[in-house]
């Protein structure tokens, strides 16, 4: 069952998603760190994440799968979020120069699919950032957040998941190696955990965060040479007769 869009804000609302929100945004301006004139998109319950990039980018929207609902989206200014099937996006081909999709895999009817109507709004050269639970991390097993719900990836299965939908992948990080369970007085030494974990924890981190690039021209599939049946040649045999007469022969 997927997450209701009102859980997911009421998360986010907590000391908790609060600290969680902080440490993912990190991440990810760290990797987009100007993206005056892009065209930009979220995709799943990204909002809180796309306002990093209000000031500086050419557009920014927000799309929410229909199964999830939708709120209003910047709180101030033209309303800029909408309700979308995920696999049919309301955009045209190549429109859009970066994707951050969040809340979104993990819940999809067919996460290739999402990936696919992914591919076909970005324009050539445009990336799409992927946030999604680490089926080896604490968070997701954990119903006390939202990264607790759906299906995780690994590593490897996001790099085959990527591919299959004809995308590159460029850059590797993850986030959240906290416990979910921390609290209160807790959740200020995050930053600092965050930084002394990601030396020895990364294969645990709640998060994958990757960054990929639209693959524009279609890999070509090498087939195995089929096997040629063998060529038959005429025989010379006597007749009843005692005609010559043709058989075919090996």
């Amino acid at each position: 069952m997927s997450l209701d869009v009102v859980d997911l804000r009421d998360f986010y609302s907590t000391s908790l998603g609060i600290v969680a929100g902080r440490l993912i945004a990190t991440k990810i301006r760290a990797r987009w760190n100007d993206l005056s004139g892009q065209r930009v998109a979220g995709i799943g319950f990204a909002a809180p994440y796309l306002t990093l990039f209000r000031d500086e980018a050419e557009r920014v929207v927000s799309f929410n799968p229909s199964t999830q609902g939708v709120l209003e989206w910047p709180e101030n200014g033209p309303l800029a979020a909408a309700l979308v099937e995920e696999t049919e996006l309301p955009l045209a081909d190549g429109c859009l120069d970066r994707v951050l999709a969040i809340h979104l895999l993990e819940e999809a009817d067919s996460a290739l699919d999402t990936l696919r109507e992914i591919w076909r709004v970005l324009a050539p050269g445009g990336t799409v950032m992927l946030v999604a639970p680490n089926r080896r991390g604490v968070w997701a097993r954990s119903d006390a957040t939202p990264f607790g719900n759906g299906r995780p990836f690994s590593r490897p299965q996001l790099t085959r998941l990527l591919r299959d939908a004809l995308f590159s992948p460029v850059n590797w990080t993850e986030a959240l190696y906290l416990p979910p369970m921390f609290h209160g007085w807790a959740l200020r030494s995050a930053p600092a955990y965050e930084r002394f974990a990601a030396r020895f924890a990364s294969p645990f981190a709640g998060v994958h965060i990757v960054e990929a690039s639209k693959q524009v021209f279609r890999p070509i599939t090498v087939r195995a040479k089929r096997a040629v049946a063998p060529k038959f040649t005429p025989v010379l045999l006597p007749s009843p007769a005692g005609r010559i007469g043709h058989a075919a022969g090996g």
